[in-house]
């Protein structure tokens, strides 16, 4: 049936499930597995194929080398004479040994990944290998600020033995026509893997958690389905962390698709997960005749918004894949690099399982995304204890979470087309016009991706303990400013993170109302503060733009653009002072790229404790701010990180001082302190 009709229509799936007495919809996914089956086997064929031609060139270059070293030469009868070195005979024996380490190398990972060595190569000669350069460097523009290390002095801070670890270089790595072999291998069976798992109902690989209805992997049937080798050597260490999800976004898939394939547009789609990411290479695109498949190399840090856990680093192949019309499939699989133990800083190792997406076009230009995520972590050093339960439910880094932020982020995108959702401006009018109404968009977004990237600041920079309070920890860090309009800024990051037993909907309630501010603003001095601009990113009324200003304060020019954010998975709260002219200028619609911008904030995100979520909502009844009045019916706490930033300096060479140090956890401590008083939690 499958070879004279492989696209079946409705009619003809109803007829063979009435036949052989199965849902229509399993015939559906039956012919959909089959033909990624054959297209998969074509692919294999054609590789083959090619290399087979690539073996014979091989070959013919070789007789050619040879026959030249015979020839005469016709003016004196002896040997020509000629410069190329490359059949030395202590070269070839060098060249023979790298080939040999390579060939071992390359093997053991045909192995790890796709539970075979390579059996059968070429005669060993000495391929081409293209230099690659993934020095900090060679990656100006491509999510990470490539520049100077910054030598900054932490000495100074009190409990502190070390200065700032310095920046870490990524070591040379060559690509040759093997490893792109065998990566192609790797991603075409992690795209069978992913489809398998996002597909997958009659086969009992996913149950649904009795808590809270979550699908969780079934690792028994898993081990079963996908063996791998030497999985029994597996370190008793490792936790699998593995969880699936649905949901609508409003988005089209090929644009969901370019964006992901893109470092940074992925992370301005998941600012509070990806901290940095990188396109190491594009190892093809059109794979093996394919014109709808593309496969690179790339390298991501994901995080949670807070200085108590550390980024999960990895180095992973993405390989795309067009389904049928408008479905697509984006696959994502760990690839060990050489000597990335000595580059990867992080006290969590992380190996990215086949995990991934299947994107599928809706009638209304919307899109239903499925999300597997799969990962094997191993801590090197304890989860700290208020982030213990989030972590290890999973609830951290998966699947749930990366569908509510694309959910969040796609959101975004929509409202800022839809025309009159702002209300005023400091002039007591509506902010005059569409451009305007993005400049302020775009200038809050900078805002946002600041205050997240500098959580887990990039250039091996590491959090300090500056305090030691009972109550809570403080943690600071020197780094270098993302902010282009301060481009040689030295920052002092200092954050804290507090438990508090009050649900997460209400935490946000409160830091978010304008007229709850002065409870908990120390720089405010109690004054009063007025919403004077809106603008509206969400369907919740929490997912807004706002521009604010405190009176009976000596700085009348002076107001605060906020960014308040919602989702299932947590929120965050952003806000920066801005001087009046600077934001009349992103106002008027110009460009707001170069207005200087140094965020603080709030991050608010479930404790991990049951109950917590469901079915994708918050546990909580209420979503008015009216007052500081909180729900406690639920048993659920939150966890709240206070993120404060300093400048130092304009100069590369500054150092923290003492004053700066003392400044930051009075500012702290007494912020916390207002916090609890103000939701009765001392």
């Amino acid at each position: 049936m499958f070879k004279e009709c492989p696209h079946p229509d409705e009619k003809t799936r109803n007829l063979l499930s009435r036949e052989l007495g199965l849902h229509p919809r399993q015939i559906k996914f039956w012919f959909q597995n089959r033909r990624t089956q054959m297209k998969a086997q074509h692919e294999r064929s054609d590789n083959c194929a090619l290399r087979a031609d690539n073996d014979k060139i091989r070959c013919e270059n070789i007789a050619i080398r040879e026959a030249l070293k015979n020839i005469i030469c016709p003016s004196c009868g002896g040997p020509p004479v000629t410069e190329d070195s490359y059949f030395d005979e202590q070269k070839l024996r060098i060249e023979n040994a790298q080939l040999k380490e390579e060939l071992d190398r390359v093997s053991s990972i045909a192995a790890k990944y796709i539970g075979r060595p390579i059996s059968q190569l070429p005669p060993v000669q000495p391929i081409h290998i293209s230099s690659l350069d993934l020095s900090m460097a060679s990656f100006g523009g491509h999510g990470i600020n490539a520049g100077p290390t910054l030598d900054l002095d932490l000495d100074l801070l009190p409990g502190s033995s070390s200065s700032v670890i310095p920046n870490l270089p990524f070591p040379s790595l060559s690509i040759s026509d093997l490893d792109k072999s065998l990566m192609s291998d790797i991603a075409a069976s992690a795209m069978d893997e992913l489809i398998r798992l996002v597909q997958s109902n009659e086969e009992h690989l996913w149950i649904k958690s009795s808590s809270d209805g979550r699908e969780m992997l079934n690792l028994e049937t898993y081990e079963r389905t996908f063996p791998r080798p030497n999985d029994h050597l597996k370190n008793p260490n490792v936790r699998i962390e593995a969880s699936r999800d649905s949901g609508v976004v409003i988005m089209n898939s090929l644009a969901l698709v370019d964006m992901f394939m893109d470092a940074n547009k992925w992370v301005e789609l998941f600012p509070t997960i990806v901290s940095r990411a990188r396109t190491i290479e594009v190892i093809s695109s059109g794979m093996l005749g394919s014109q709808s498949s593309t496969l690179q190399l790339m390298y991501e840090e994901l995080q949670v918004l807070s200085a108590l856990v550390p980024t999960r680093q990895f180095y992973f192949l993405r390989f795309r894949q067009q389904i049928e019309p408008g479905l697509w499939a984006i696959v994502n699989v760990s690839y060990d690099v050489p000597h990335q133990e000595s580059q990867l800083s992080s006290s969590c190792k992380s190996q990215r399982l086949p995990s991934g997406c299947l994107i599928q076009d809706m009638p209304n230009g919307y899109s239903k995304i499925t999300w597997v995520e799969h990962c094997e972590v191993e801590d090197k050093a304890p989860i700290h204890r208020l982030y213990r339960d989030l972590i290890q439910s999973g609830l951290a880094f998966g699947a749930e979470r990366w569908i509510s932020t694309l959910q969040r982020t796609c959101e975004r995108v929509a409202y800022l087309m839809v025309p009159g959702n702002s209300s005023r401006d400091p002039g007591g009018g509506v902010i005059p016009s569409p451009e305007g109404k993005r400049s302020m968009t775009r200038l809050a977004q900078r805002m946002v991706s600041n205050f997240c990237s500098s959580i887990n600041p990039s250039n091996g920079q590491q959090w300090t303990s500056v305090s030691g309070m009972n109550e809570f920890e403080v943690r600071a860090t020197l780094h270098r400013s993302t902010d282009p309009a301060q481009p040689n800024a030295v920052v002092l990051s200092a954050a804290a993170t507090i438990w508090l037993p009050i649900p997460p909907q209400s935490v946000f309630n409160f830091f978010r109302d304008e007229r709850t501010r002065p409870q908990w603003d120390v720089l405010s001095n109690q004054n009063p503060v007025q919403e004077v601009a809106h603008i509206s990113n969400g369907s919740h009324p929490g997912n807004c733009i706002s521009i604010l200003r405190a009176y009976n304060t000596s700085q009348n020019n002076m107001l605060i653009l906020q960014e308040s954010c919602i989702d299932s998975s947590g929120s965050i709260v952003v806000h920066c002072p801005v001087d009046l002219p600077s934001i009349n200028v992103a106002m008027s619609g110009e460009d707001p790229t170069f207005l200087p911008l140094l965020p603080s904030g709030f991050t608010i995100s479930p404790d991990g404790g049951p109950h917590q979520l469901h079915h994708g909502q918050y546990d909580v009844a209420s979503t008015s701010s009216n007052s500081t009045t909180v729900d406690r019916s639920s048993s659920s706490g939150s966890l709240v990180t206070v993120v404060f930033q300093i400048l130092v300096s304009n100069s590369p060479s500054a150092r923290m001082s003492p004053e700066t140090v003392n400044t930051v956890n009075n500012l702290i401590g007494n912020t916390v302190h207002q916090i609890k008083a103000a939701l009765n939690c001392n």
